[in-house]
């Protein structure tokens, strides 16, 4: 071997110890560096002699980074569904804002003005658990109005960074395309880090795959797991953008494709949130799982009460003396346009009244298929879930209402207990959309209509006796009162709303014998007759169906509005009669009526009208277990996440960090091979020296 020869070789040496103890250096200054990944830099054997330096690479298992990845998404996930979830679970189950608890209070407040119902002082306590009641309502309705508010700038807030890091990744992809063509010996392993935590970060956010490009060294194109390209391979990208649909509060995800080029145009294209995973799906599932779902649920409920109170206490007589009113007002719906439907509309829906139980917590989709005269004649329409996806049935169909018949002006009946309205100054056209949610927010919006106790129909307005004179042993068992409209129409009833009944309605009943009986009028006359009774039950019903009812009668939905029964065995000439319960005061039959309400199915929690409603009580229990049962299962789900991400980070560490004591053990091997090398150096220069003064 010769001195030049022993020269190269001690230079090689030198070289590569000092290269590895470089990358060792690195490895040991990073090691509290977040994302940092391992570096090993290669030696090789010389094809003359020696050692040459091979390239420097991040030690790296992939399979072990993409489950990681794949734990942060499900992680992230179900944390953002799990803690707002459980804040929906925590205000629901709070003493202080219990539906059920208040609901109990009122009827109790109920009961006791039933045993004196002329004590004003009971009567302002009805009022006072009907306020506090409707103030718990309200309380969870703002609260998750609120909510929905926040969610809504969170949803902006992960956009924006999302767009960011997907900006950031595909100058990161062109940079390391860059350094990889103008160095192919070692890694740009800065870059390849940096991008690496853009990655991670972006997984957070939403669930996505990553893969190689395969005509572009070194970069990655991203995908979202329903397959919408976020990095493309020819180096564009897409940003995600919200939008908003009919309901502006309801902020829909979706791609706005960024191509910066006149031969591609860009366009916007909607995501399924389903499919969205990491926080971004969190949230949405939450909204549309819990959040949605609970607002209209809070919003039906109050719904229902207020309209079965209203309604029972119309059909009561009022410490004044008159027909009751409603006291709660409940308000009317506006219609929102959805995207393309142009124009100034306006499509206003309400409560039919008296079928608050029909009700559901669906929002309802509108399309006008047909127009006569500038308005709808014909609709479809589509009962929604929160989402705006359309609810099923029990065999899994759409609930559609298709050509369904309108007659605007006017409000016309829709299935489900509402009623609506179109009018405008711009005429309606074939494919005009609307959205209507009655139940999302009217929980907020619903208020005692009167703060006199004196308006509360604790009364029945009819009052029915027998004849002091009768020979039988019939007596009145049962009043009961369906109808108390006052006015023209076919709804009409026999109150005339001054504190008395037509003259021409049936105001007594005359026995001839033990089962055939006269209605008369307030005049005297006689305008039917029943015969064969069967038995005693709701005597003016029977005599509707004797066929001698009075044909002006026969046209009216319910005349006239009020009926009773009997018990007993009359004899003939026994007489019965009925009218107004003129300074009945001390009634209490409409309060017993109000007070079973309680205990009456009036919530329908079903889009199927075929399945039965369910309790006040009842639906809010059902409720609450429903979002405590989301709530828990979403947090031992997270847990189990939580420990699957441990045992990926644990996997990528050991293979991927930085270990101290095995990087302190490099160094000091690499310290004596440098040492080694360099001596190796000094000896061949001191033989060179040695050969040159041998020479002289």
């Amino acid at each position: 071997m010769n001195t030049v020869d022993l020269f190269s070789l001690a230079t090689n040496g030198v070289n590569a110890s000092s290269k590895l103890l470089q990358t060792t250096s690195n490895n040991i200054a990073n090691v509290n560096t977040q994302g940092y990944v391992r570096e090993r830099t290669e030696v090789l054997d010389s094809a003359s002699y020696g050692v040459k330096i091979g390239s420097t690479e991040r030690v790296l298992n992939t399979f072990a980074q993409n489950q990681l990845r794949r734990d942060i998404t499900s992680v992230a996930e179900l944390r953002a569904f799990s803690d707002n979830a459980s804040f929906i679970d925590d205000l629901l189950a709070s003493e202080a804002n219990s539906i059920s608890k208040g609901v109990s209070e009122f009827f109790a407040a109920i009961q006791t003005s039933a045993d004196d119902p002329t004590n004003l002082a009971s009567r302002e306590q009805v009022l006072s658990k009907s306020e506090s009641l409707y103030q718990r309502m309200r309380t969870l309705s703002d609260y998750m109005v609120e909510k929905e508010e926040e969610l809504n700038l969170e949803f902006t807030t992960l956009a924006n960074r999302a767009n960011s890091l997907i900006s950031n990744i595909g100058e990161l992809n062109e940079s390391i395309i860059v350094a990889y063509a103008n160095n192919n010996k070692d890694e740009p392993t800065a870059l390849l880090n940096e991008r690496d935590r853009a990655i991670n970060e972006l997984s957070e956010i939403v669930a996505i795959n990553v893969s190689d490009m395969n005509n572009q060294n070194g970069a990655v194109k991203i995908n979202l797991i329903s397959g919408e390209s976020l990095v493309l391979e020819n180096g564009d990208f897409n940003l995600v953008q919200l939008s908003s649909g009919a309901d502006v509060a309801n902020k829909e995800i979706q791609l706005s494709t960024q191509f910066n080029s006149s031969i591609k145009s860009d366009t916007n294209i909607p995501i399924s949130e389903a499919d969205l995973g990491g926080t971004l799906g969190g949230l949405y599932r939450y909204r549309n799982e819990v959040l949605g779902p609970t607002m209209r649920d809070v919003g039906q409920l109050s719904i229902a009460f207020a309209d079965a109170f209203n309604s029972q206490n119309k059909l009561g007589m009022d410490l004044d003396g008159q027909l009751g009113q409603n006291i709660f007002a409940i308000p009317t719906f506006e219609g929102k346009a959805y995207e393309g439907t142009v124009g100034t509309f306006a499509v206003t829906a309400q409560l039919t009244e008296g079928k608050g139980a029909e009700l559901t917590d669906a929002d309802y989709k509108i399309e006008v298929t047909a127009v006569a005269a500038g308005l709808p004649s014909a609709i479809d329409i589509t009962f929604l879930n929160p989402d705006g996806t359309p609810k099923k049935d029990g065999s899994g169909n759409d609930i559609i209402f298709s050509s369904y018949a309108v007659t605007p002006p006017g409000f016309t009946e829709l299935p489900g207990g509402i009623e609506i309205d179109f009018s405008g100054s711009t005429p309606y056209a074939v494919g005009n959309e609307f959205l209507i949610q009655p139940t999302k927010t009217v929980a907020s919006e619903i208020e005692l209509e009167t703060n006199r106790p004196e308006d509360l129909a604790f009364a029945s307005p009819i009052r029915a006796g027998a004849d002091s004179t009768n020979l039988g042993s019939a007596n009145i068992t049962n009043t009961t009162v369906t109808n108390t409209i006052v006015g023209a129409g076919s709804d009409r009833s026999a109150f005339d709303g001054a504190g008395a009944i037509d003259t021409a309605a049936p105001a007594q009943i005359v026995f001839t014998s033990a089962d055939t009986f006269n209605v008369l009028d307030g005049t005297g006359t006689t305008i039917a007759t029943v015969t064969g009774a069967p038995n005693l039950d709701n005597l003016l019903a029977q005599a509707k169906g004797s066929g001698t009812w009075p044909g002006a009668f026969s046209g009216l939905s319910d005349y006239p509005g009020y009926d009773f029964s009997l018990d007993g065995v009359p004899k003939a000439g026994d007489s019965f009669s009925i009218g107004y319960n003129t300074d009945g005061f001390n009634d209490n039959n409409n309060a017993l009526k109000l007070a079973e309400l309680q205990n009456k199915n009036l919530v329908q929690v079903s889009s199927e009208a075929t399945n039965t409603p369910r309790t006040f009580q009842d639906a809010y229990a059902s409720m609450v277990g429903r979002i405590g049962e989301e709530s828990a299962m979403a947090s031992v789900s997270l847990t189990s996440a939580e420990a699957m991400k441990v045992q990926s980070e644990n996997w990528f560490e050991s293979v991927s960090g930085v270990s101290l004591d095995e990087e302190a053990a490099n160094l000091i091997k690499y310290q004596q091979s440098y040492a080694a090398a360099a001596r190796i150096l000094t000896t061949a220069q001191e033989l060179f020296n040695t050969i040159l003064q041998s020479a002289r």
